[in-house]
């Protein structure tokens, strides 16, 4: 007598509620988890120029210059500085007539942001003490894309 062998089968998984799992896991995660904000600045920039308002000459004694290379170094009027002897610079440039004041940056394409975000912030300490914004010039050099690199 031949005997009948039963092949045996895998039994299947009920997958009808994975989607469902998947998503409540997905939603719980994106609702306890906190997202780094991104990095920036906190600037109010000046009105548009109005149709009638002149344009004011500015004196070469009234500008200075700050430079920021890729490498991120400093120089103020050509003469390499740190943050702080920057910071304290500025300050005794501006008190004399804070208003009347211009920084110009020059920039390098190639400079961070993180760097970029480090003069910025030691330009704004430097006015802080004379509770005005500074008037922020920047220079782009010619032949080179403008933008600071990421």
């Amino acid at each position: 007598m031949f005997r009948h062998r039963r092949h045996s089968e895998v039994p299947s998984l009920n997958t009808s509620s994975t989607a469902d799992i998947s998503f409540m896991l997905l939603i719980f995660f994106l609702v306890t988890s906190s997202m780094d904000a991104g990095k920036g600045l906190r600037r109010q920039l000046p009105p548009p120029p109005q149709p009638d308002e002149q344009v004011a000459d500015i004196q070469r004694e009234d500008i200075i210059t700050v430079e920021l290379s890729a490498a991120g170094e400093l120089t103020l009027e050509g003469e390499a500085v740190t943050t702080a002897e920057l910071q304290q610079r500025v300050e005794q440039f501006a008190a004399v007539s804070p208003h009347r004041r211009v920084v110009a940056l020059k920039v390098s394409p190639q400079a961070t942001y993180d760097a970029y975000f480090q003069l910025q912030n030691t330009l704004v300490a430097a006015y802080r003490p004379l509770k005005c914004q500074p008037r922020v010039s920047e220079l782009v050099e010619e032949g080179e894309k403008g933008g600071v690199a990421p």
